[in-house]
């Protein structure tokens, strides 16, 4: 089955930080717009754990190359980043497959700047296909009220 035979048009709006993530089904028809709670078709979390104790274990300290004095070690990499971009990963995954299966036809992005340029460095190429628009926001700590009038902005939806 194609995408575009699906018997009705599906958008979902991920909505996103570095951290957690939640995918929501817009609303298929206006008067549905203002539903409380909107409909949640998954949730997810990065592993803060992991990154405490990435952070934990400092780095260390070496001698110089000559005499005995000795300079703390920098990080080889950023842990934060390489923690945002794995989570973008595991998102991307989960929203490919789903793509692939069907599930819906058009995905819209909003997430934070540091987010979204993860995001779209690993975006599959199938799935990039299907975002229609990127909000470089976060909206990940707006409460459900407010997250319904962004999404009603974003939809062209009248007040």
């Amino acid at each position: 089955m194609t995408h575009a035979s699906m018997t009705h048009a599906s958008t979902w709006i991920l909505i996103a930080d570095a951290a957690r993530a939640r995918v929501v089904r817009k609303p298929v028809h206006p008067s549905d717009a203002r539903q409380i709670p909107l409909e949640t078709v998954f949730e997810a979390s990065a592993d803060p754990r992991a990154l405490r104790e990435i952070m934990a274990d400092r780095p260390g300290r070496s001698f110089a190359s000559t005499g005995a004095r000795r300079s703390a070690m920098e990080y080889h990499s950023d842990p934060v980043r390489e923690q945002t971009r794995g989570f973008a990963a595991s998102l991307l995954k989960t929203l490919e497959t789903r793509f692939t299966a069907g599930d819906f036809e058009e995905l819209i992005i909003c997430a934070p700047p540091r987010m979204l340029s993860a995001l779209r460095e690993a975006m599959p190429e199938e799935l990039e296909t299907a975002v229609s628009s990127e909000v470089a926001k976060d909206f990940t700590k707006l409460s459900e009220i407010e997250l319904h009038e962004v999404l009603d902005r974003l939809a062209g939806v009248p007040e």
